[in-house]
């Protein structure tokens, strides 16, 4: 380790001791215990993830008051946003994964609405960059695509109405009697925001070697659980507007085709990053056979479409003469 680099470390992590030492002294005993467990699981000074006994800590701030789950986004957010350490970064938006896949229903609703309604580039990190050296470069890479996998997370759980990691209570078989209901609009919507996802994790950084290191490793490890679920929710979807192929207008297959083909492209660099995790030959294999029925059935309503109008001109000809 380099002269600069152990300095930046020392520097960190007498930081984070002098952030700990001021909520000690402060008044607001509850805030302050609250910003504690964050700086706790977001320190510097380590390129590993936080433990599970820090991630536990978070978690449960979400079990008291809503006010108390309000405080702890709040916190993380403020960790987030105030720091230019990479590293530090990269374990708050763990921190907020692990929310969203182990937190409460209150911590969730409050990651969800932050700041006023969350949405697209709410975490705000796309012009992310810490250049204290090559190294932080690159995880600023990652930095800036797992903020976007996030985001487009948060964006998934609106669009379908629930989150990804539901409670057990929650069975498959209510969520297929919702698909059911939805109009073909609805299905093909849902299915562009699940596109979108695959797509954001495509767009992983070049830098795969860094998942050597154990951060990086974690941060890819848990976004591609968040992949098989979202092909599981592709896979149904494509099935149901597969079974309703011939009552799609012609709009409406040209959008299905162009989310199949979307998805396709990103088939090689998903397993550019995930090698052969979560591979579910079955998914490419439904949309293959579902985008091959799909462009007959679009050539053969063109090609019906200009029978009709060729043998209306002949009408047209007849009429005139």
């Amino acid at each position: 380790m380099g002269y600069r680099k152990r300095l930046r470390v020392v520097l960190g992590i007498l930081k984070d001791k002098g952030s700990l030492i001021k909520t000690t002294l402060s008044t607001k005993r509850h805030k302050s215990s609250i910003r504690r467990v964050i700086l706790r699981s977001t320190t510097h000074g380590s390129t590993s993830p936080p433990s599970d006994y820090r991630i536990a800590a978070v978690i449960s701030l979400g079990h008291g008051s809503c006010a108390t789950a309000c405080g702890c986004i709040q916190a993380l957010m403020d960790r987030l946003r105030g720091t230019g350490d990479a590293f530090v970064a990269l374990k708050c938006l763990y921190t907020i994964h692990s929310i969203i896949g182990r937190g409460s229903f209150l911590l969730k609703d409050q990651l969800s609405v932050y700041p006023c309604f969350g949405g697209r580039n709410f975490l705000n990190l796309s012009m992310f960059r810490d250049a204290s050296d090559s190294e932080t470069l690159e995880i600023s890479t990652w930095v800036r695509w797992y903020a976007g996998i996030l985001e487009q997370n948060l964006m998934v759980s609106r669009i379908l109405g629930y989150h990804l990691y539901p409670s057990r209570a929650k069975s498959d078989g209510n969520k297929k009697d919702n698909i059911l209901a939805l109009s073909n609009s609805d299905l093909l919507k849902e299915i562009d925001v699940l596109v979108d996802f695959a797509d954001q994790v495509g767009n992983a950084p070049d830098s795969l070697y860094l998942q050597r290191k154990s951060l990086v490793y974690e941060v890819v490890r848990l976004v591609s659980e968040d992949y098989r679920l979202i092909q599981r929710e592709i896979s149904v979807r494509v099935a149901e507007l597969g079974v309703r192929m011939m009552n799609l207008s012609w709009s409406e297959c040209t959008q299905f085709l162009n989310s199949l083909n979307r998805l396709e492209d990103c088939k090689e660099r998903i397993s550019s990053l995930l090698v052969n995790r979560n591979r579910n030959d079955d998914l490419w294999d439904l949309i293959k056979e579902t985008k091959a029925k799909l462009m007959l059935m679009m050539k053969e309503k063109k090609d019906g479409k200009m029978l009709v109008i060729t043998m209306g001109d002949e009408s047209s000809k007849l009429t005139w003469y």
